[in-house]
């Protein structure tokens, strides 16, 4: 392709990233339903003809702010599916507290899964079934770690696996909801003390992912 034909396409790719950056202010402030298209146009220093053009339908704006949060937890990390959780255990924990360290510098991305995961809980929501499947992914992951850790004798508990990875979401999510009023919890501290309550050697498994080749990865 000559540069002459690159530029356009540059143009149009800076212009939807505006887009979204715009779109995670607004939806994060007013949810799904409060943000307008050409608030969000506003925002992003383009015409409201303008915003049509990229993105006709309010929907696909929604589900494209979704794919770039998934797509910074993968530029954080590298590739979210590199780990296999059932090999790697000590590596998914590192990840998991390097995305939670991660996340405390990103806010605007915390305050819009905040709301839009309330949201979403309505059937009737544009991301219904993407949290649905996001949330049944994270705990087949989860699970999966789990269940590794337990067959090493890891664990100081006897939970059932899917149990402890549906409570690892919730306090995940509990803890970013209780930092989006107070900047002062620390997100990291408090999810190593959680898993260190189920994972006594948590802090070595951490030390050993951290001294190996492959590059530590998990999903949030």
């Amino acid at each position: 392709m000559s540069p002459t034909t690159r530029g356009p396409y540059a143009k149009t790719a800076a212009t939807k990233q505006r887009i979204l950056e715009a779109c995670i202010d607004a939806f994060a402030e007013g949810g799904f339903h409060g943000a307008t298209m050409k608030d969000i146009a506003r925002r992003a220093g383009i015409s409201y003809t303008g915003l049509l053009h990229h993105f006709p339908k309010k929907d696909e704006l929604l589900l494209a702010v979704l794919d770039l949060r998934a797509e910074r937890d993968h530029e954080f990390l590298g590739e979210i599916d590199s780990l296999d959780p059932l090999a790697n255990p000590g590596g998914v924990l590192r990840g998991m507290l390097e995305i939670t360290r991660r996340n405390q510098k990103r806010p605007g991305l915390i305050e819009l899964h905040a709301v839009m995961s309330g949201e979403a809980a309505s059937a009737d929501h544009p991301a219904h079934q993407h949290y649905i499947e996001n949330y049944n992914n994270l705990r087949t992951y989860y699970k999966a770690m789990y269940s590794a850790l337990a067959r090493d004798g890891l664990l100081s508990t006897s939970a059932e696996p899917r149990m402890l990875a549906d409570l690892t979401i919730s306090v995940i999510n509990g803890i970013q909801g209780r930092w989006l009023f107070d900047h002062s919890v620390d997100m990291e501290k408090a999810m190593r003390t959680f898993l260190a309550g189920i994972v006594p050697q948590l802090e070595s498994l951490v030390s050993q992912a951290e001294t190996s080749d492959p590059p530590v990865s998990a999903r949030s």
